[in-house]
């Protein structure tokens, strides 16, 4: 049952299984004792993704010798190696163990890929280079139907329903990219400025990612348009407007009334009133759907979004050099993640947008993506500003500092966000819906996916998924 579980959650087809699965976790406990590491390893997986109170560190205590390390014998347990290392990325921290955990088996999986038959040495490479809990899993969805596919022992009814599923989402996402791209034709903001990025199958990569599922289809809709915002705001301010321009542009959208667009350039006019329609639009879905009206949320969201922006557009103007703390700070909020979950929050029924709670996991996301894009693995965003990076006012403040060392240093600050982000995650999911927890742990995965993914694979290979 545990493997089937799994299975059905690594195709993305876990959904139609809900209370089925909620049924059977229970059998799980026992197994958490289990003196098999596969059996022993997944279990906690599944405990813990599920939100039960388990620790690590207890689990893994009787597979390690009298000195805390792994035994060895271990060491050519393929399937529990593997297990091992999916349950490694689970830290929330203070848990040694997992580290241990980590290097451990990824030693070993490494080098034992050379004598494992093609078809299993294909699914370790790839459980290696990807990471089961770090990665989206409608990318890794079918690589691991083509390793179910392979073993001898199949379940058909499984395959075919996840090739069902595959083809039902592809004709719906084709549906959605449709009416995105007809909106912004319609609204035009490429045509009137022309240096933006129009980058529209990108932007909605990003919410077909974050809200999975049917149900969230005109939701992906409208936070594609948020997203699309952030992105061509951000030239704006980056490559287009001066500094009382945007000035004015940051007092308009605080005023949040569309007569203030007359106090703006031509060129932005269409920008704030398609900000202000959309953001209006998406409140009174709220209230239609959920009861509540969330405007006074999304407006102090902007609000955040733009004085972020201005700040960093005062540090160019000024020839500032921000410490680097203060400029990650301010870079969370520029990034766009607070804004885009803020209207992810409230078309999910959630009234309380703006809590401490809500602000602690979204900045998880934010932050990793912020400290990805700055390592320079951005490659594919074709843009000309200048407003520094995390590693070069880390560099500065650090003289003596190698850039190797400033990526690792960078690296800890992302494994230290995915910590945080799974005690969130894991901790409180009666906080919020599970669809909310789901949508920043994806947004977490989607910034490898659309920044590193073997690099030019990036978000062309997420095209064709």
């Amino acid at each position: 049952m545990m493997v089937t579980i799994d299975n059905l959650k690594r195709l993305c087809i876990d959904h139609y299984f809900h209370e089925e699965i909620e049924g059977v976790m229970g059998a799980c406990m026992h197994l958490l004792h289990s003196d098999d590491l596969f059996e022993a390893t997944l279990a906690f997986r599944l405990m813990r993704e599920a939100g039960h109170d388990v620790s690590a560190d207890d689990i893994l205590q009787k597979f390690t010798d009298g000195a805390g390390e792994f035994s060895l014998a271990f060491s050519k347990d393929i399937r529990g190696l593997l297990s091992l290392h999916d349950m490694s990325h689970l830290n929330i921290g203070g848990e040694p163990l997992l580290h241990k955990a980590k290097e451990f088996s990824t030693k070993h999986l490494t080098s034992a890929i050379k004598y494992l038959e093609p078809s299993l040495a294909k699914y370790v490479r790839q459980s290696l280079d990807h990471p089961y809990h770090l990665s989206l899993m409608q990318y890794k969805a079918r690589h691991h139907l083509d390793y179910l596919q392979s073993l001898p022992n199949r379940s058909t009814a499984m395959e075919e329903l996840a090739i069902a599923e595959f083809h039902l989402n592809k004709q719906l996402h084709q549906i959605e990219m449709q009416e995105i791209k007809r909106w912004w034709m319609d609204v035009g903001l490429a045509h009137e400025m022309p240096v933006v990025r129009d980058q529209v199958s990108k932007w909605y990569m990003w919410a077909v990612t974050i809200l999975q599922g049917a149900s969230f289809s005109r939701y992906r809709v409208e936070v594609t348009k948020i997203i699309s915002f952030v992105y061509v705001v951000d030239d704006i301010f980056d490559l287009v407007g001066t500094p009382e321009e945007l000035s004015s542009f940051t007092h308009a959208i605080k005023m949040w009334d569309i007569l203030a667009t007359d106090s703006l350039r031509t060129y932005m006019r269409p920008c704030y009133k398609a900000i202000y329609t959309v953001t209006n639009e998406i409140a009174n879905m709220a209230k239609k759907e959920h009861g509540f009206n969330p405007i006074n949320h999304l407006k102090k969201a902007w609000a955040t979004l733009f004085d972020g922006f201005m700040l960093e557009a005062k540090w160019l103007a000024t020839d500032q050099v921000p410490a680097a703390e203060d400029y990650l700070r301010n870079g969370v909020v520029t990034s766009g993640v607070p804004l885009a979950f803020a209207h992810v929050l409230v078309l999910l029924g959630h009234d309380d947008a703006a809590s401490n709670d809500a602000a602690k996991l979204i900045s998880c996301p934010a932050k990793i993506l912020r400290l990805h894009d700055d390592m320079g693995s951005a490659k594919d965003e074709a843009q000309e500003g200048l407003d520094g990076s995390y590693r070069d006012f880390y560099l500065t403040e650090n003289p003596s500092c190698a850039p190797a060392d400033v990526e690792k240093h960078m690296l800890r600050l992302i494994e230290r966000e995915w910590e945080e982000l799974n005690r969130e995650c894991f901790r409180r999911r009666r906080t919020f819906p599970s669809s909310f927890m789901h949508a920043c742990l994806n947004a977490s995965r989607m910034v490898s996916v659309m920044y590193g993914y073997n690099q030019s694979r990036g978000s062309q290979s997420l095209r064709t998924t």
